[in-house]
């Protein structure tokens, strides 16, 4: 029975999903086609990602270890376990844009909404990944913040521990002195599982923003990887053990 309703709920999940997203699309393609107003498609999709999860009943709690300063630009880094991560960022506060695979262009109309309005990377392609640097530059240049998945994409196979982080998104925050703000999502591998079933738990979802992470002259790339790889895993670790304890 249990996996019935978890059919029945994944379904309804997944139509609201496609329906709200094609309720809002024309409003996004004229934020993308009207000159200076791509920051007002970001904003539409912050607004949908709160109106998504209410409306299929899934609770989001926010635990914000951190004061954000209103017009400040940041770079959110965060684990990355399930798809259910994506559109969880959207409640990230601010003009935020995304850096996520090239390969998600493919996808009908939500490939070319995340193509216009965010920025997409080929890490199979020294060229690809040199131009998301300058167009990730440029975005916090413009007063934009930046949120990434710094393992890369969905590949650990033993969440909630996590794969070794990359090093791009750190060398841009020593460049241009950006803070970094490491991001837990503590149960969506529990919610959502990337098994190919595509079952959803329903079960109260987390996300920690955790204290920014300011770069100093003496960072490196390395250090600030692994100070903000502890920071999430050691809230991936507490949180686990306080669900299997519970």
């Amino acid at each position: 029975m249990n996996k019935i309703f978890r059919r029945i709920y994944s379904i309804y999940a997944a139509l609201i999903f496609a329906l709200s997203f094609l309720l809002i699309f024309p409003f996004i393609l004229i934020c993308i086609w009207v000159p200076g107003f791509k920051k007002f498609g970001r904003k539409i999709n912050r607004y949908w990602a709160r109106f998504y999860f209410s409306i299929i009943f899934l609770p989001v709690k926010i635990e914000k270890k951190t004061k954000l300063e209103k017009g400040k630009s940041y770079i959110y880094m965060a684990n990355h376990f399930s798809y259910l991560d994506i559109p969880m960022m959207g409640f990230i506060p601010g003009d935020v844009q995304f850096v996520g695979k090239a390969s998600i262009r493919k996808a009908p109309l939500f490939g070319y909404y995340f193509k216009q309005l965010h920025i997409a990377v080929d890490r199979d392609r020294l060229k690809s990944r040199a131009e998301t640097m300058k167009r990730a530059i440029v975005a916090l240049e413009n007063g934009s913040s930046l949120v990434i998945f710094p393992e890369g994409g969905i590949f650990s196979k033993q969440p909630p521990h996590m794969i070794p982080f990359k090093n791009g998104a750190f060398k841009i925050s020593i460049s241009k002195q950006i803070p970094i703000i490491p991001v837990t999502l503590s149960f969506n591998h529990l919610i959502l599982p990337d098994d190919g079933k595509f079952l959803l738990n329903r079960m109260p979802a987390k996300m920690v923003l955790h204290e920014a992470i300011f770069p100093s002259e003496e960072d490196t790339e390395e250090t600030l990887n692994r100070t903000c790889f502890e920071v999430i895993q050691k809230q991936l670790n507490k949180d686990s053990e306080i669900y299997e304890n519970r």
